[in-house]
């Protein structure tokens, strides 16, 4: 299981790779939220997204010859990037299983970094089944998204360094609010926090009508989504949160915060208007809840991610002329 030495080795591992993102700051932001808001752009991240930490952390650790037959991953959009790249670097294979759906941008983009995309129709066709047989005919190693501890340990190199930066801002108590799918970004943050800075909390920020972490953890158990589509935060809507990392975010973690779309759009607009940084909706949710779910939020500081910022042009136009 992922722990905080896994952390710094994967640290280790994208040194050099990895971009270390800022934290950013306006006054303008924090006389919104009524106290100090800093925020981790990891959508300034290599393919836009934190995913490319933890797609390099799991390929870098795979043994040389697994690492040479290539890799798999079953994704529509971030991971699929990651992935890619983190293969394209290491001069191996990498085949993403798409649906044919997916956004053409996000499949072109895949392609573009050497993938080999292998679309399927969601409907009618079986993506673990067609994964299955191309894995078993070439010998390829599946990078899961979320629930797998070499990639829970990339995505907990962002919460080093916001440790590192809290530190030197001197923020001793506060909330980290991490956008939440499957929760690997949000475990490997607390895990992350827990040794380097455990007065600060990592709190996990959903879109509303998929909020199964947050309901997970009021419940202890596992919740899953009553459906997989209908928001604009397609990027961290998933079925429910993975097994290894539910128990990392029942242990460390703070109440989950629910936001809706149009919070997010609102977000998406502040976050250019502001900081200059494009946003996706799901890439947003955590900022949302800093500002618009104050009375949610303890102390005179909150850290919140920007997880991504692969947003179609339209959605992106959307959010800017509705809250400009």
């Amino acid at each position: 299981m992922t722990d905080i030495t896994m952390i710094r080795s994967a640290a280790a591992r994208l040194r050099g790779h990895a971009r270390r993102t800022p934290l950013l700051s306006s006054p303008f932001l924090d006389e919104i939220a009524g106290r100090r808001v800093f925020v981790k752009p990891e959508c300034l991240q290599h393919t836009g997204s934190f995913k490319y930490r933890g797609a390099r952390s799991a390929v870098s650790a795979l043994d040389p010859d697994a690492r040479a037959r290539g890799v798999i991953a079953f994704s529509s959009g971030n991971h699929a990037q990651g992935v890619a790249l983190a293969a394209r670097e290491h001069g191996v294979p990498s085949v993403i299983i798409m649906p044919s759906d997916s956004p053409r941008m996000k499949i072109d983009n895949t392609r573009a970094l050497g993938a080999e995309v292998v679309l399927y129709d969601r409907d009618t066709e079986d993506r673990d089944a067609i994964g299955a047989r191309l894995a078993g005919e070439r010998g390829l190693t599946l990078i899961k998204p979320y629930d797998e501890p070499q990639v829970i340990a990339g995505q907990g190199t962002t919460g080093l360094e916001i440790a590192e930066d809290a530190n030197a801002l001197g923020v001793t108590q506060a909330d980290v609010l991490a956008c939440c799918g499957g929760g690997g970004l949000t475990s490997g943050i607390a895990l992350a926090l827990e040794a380097d800075a455990p007065g600060l909390r990592a709190r996990p920020c959903e879109p509303q009508g998929f909020d199964d972490v947050t309901r997970s953890l009021v419940s202890g158990k596992i919740e899953r989504n009553a459906r997989l589509s209908g928001s604009l935060c397609d990027a961290i809507v998933t079925p429910q949160p993975g097994d290894i990392t539910f128990p990392i975010m029942t242990r460390l973690c703070g109440p989950g915060l629910v936001v809706s779309d149009d919070e997010c759009l609102h977000a998406m607009a502040l976050a250019w208007s502001r900081l200059k940084v494009v946003a996706e909706p799901g890439g947003a949710a955590a900022l949302a809840a800093a500002l618009f779910h104050v009375d949610q939020i303890e102390g005179d500081a909150v850290f919140a991610t920007i997880s991504g910022g692969n947003v179609d042009a339209g959605v992106f136009q959307t959010a800017l002329t509705r809250f400009a």
